[in-house]
């Protein structure tokens, strides 16, 4: 099977490319992709993917969670995960295939995608680095639970229609400091809900062609529709989020000594004396 071939050039056109490049990288949009169809993206496809790749790059679950719910109670569907996706129109379920840049075919449409926009994301946020990609795959009204991600993030939605609700990055209201500084030193990213976040949330609609820009550790969940979803999530991380990042980490030991620590500052300030010293600390092993 060959990307190459059926690969469409410019999937992120000049309109998307304008929208882009006015919410990157701290506001959620809703934004435009010409991807309607992928040889790489099919059913069948994704179920083989998720059969050759590692177990710790696959996670599925029964897809009718609440919104809010600790990572320990999420239950297991009981099925394989080539049996979860091949069936997802009637299984339930809630599957994610995580890092597919492992796989050289996916790496080169990941690649291909990123490529399109890096001139915009480096001139602001520098260097991309890290990319990956990740393709969710879930059942009618299949929920993710309310979450945040480290990675600057832009999901393309495929196949069926999905609603993402997202909140302000870096409002300790919607994520705690604590929350952030526990998932740096290890923790889930699944976050505690309350009821009262949704009326403050964005509430976007996704279908085929639409895509939505997710900023670093966003909270949002999701709400698929009346039929099965695909979603391709193209990401990538930068010095600024890794000094972000390295900096709740680093606010993460003081407090545990402590300290109450400021919060590191969002785009565009930079974290970097935080992040330095988090970085000297963890080599010279002194973080625990």
């Amino acid at each position: 099977m060959s990307a190459k071939a059926s690969f469409q050039p410019q999937v992120f056109g000049a309109e998307m490319r304008r929208q882009f490049d006015a919410c990157y990288p701290e506001q959620a949009r809703v934004l435009d992709h010409n991807m309607v169809s992928h040889e790489l993206l099919t059913l069948d496809a994704l179920a083989r993917l998720g059969e050759v790749l590692p177990e710790k790059s696959i996670e599925y679950n029964p897809g009718d969670l609440p919104v809010g719910i600790k990572p320990e109670h999420v239950p297991s569907n009981g099925m394989t995960i080539g049996d979860t996706i091949r069936m997802i129109d009637r299984s339930a379920s809630w599957a994610v295939l995580k890092n597919i840049e492992q796989m050289p075919e996916y790496e080169e449409l990941l690649r291909s995608l990123l490529g399109e926009i890096r001139p915009i994301l480096e001139a602001k946020t520098g260097k991309m680095l890290k990319p990956q990609g990740f393709i969710f795959v879930s059942s009618p009204d299949a929920v993710t639970p309310y979450h945040f991600d480290p990675e600057h993030n832009i999901l393309l939605q495929l196949r069926g229609e999905k609603w993402m609700t997202t909140f302000p990055a870096g409002d300790a209201r919607f994520a705690a400091d604590e929350i952030h500084e526990g998932y740096h030193l290890g923790g889930h990213r699944n976050l505690v809900w309350r009821e009262g976040f949704e009326a403050e949330g964005s509430r976007h609609h996704l279908t085929p062609g639409k895509a939505i820009f997710v900023p670093v550790m966003a909270p949002h969940h999701v709400k698929v529709g009346g039929e099965s979803s695909i979603s391709l999530s193209i990401t990538w991380r930068s010095d600024w989020s890794f000094e972000e990042a390295d900096a709740r980490a680093f606010n993460g030991w003081l407090r545990k000594r402590g300290v109450t620590p400021r919060a590191p500052g969002r785009f565009p300030a930079r974290n970097k004396a935080k992040a330095l010293a988090w970085r000297v600390l963890r080599k010279l092993g002194m973080i625990g």
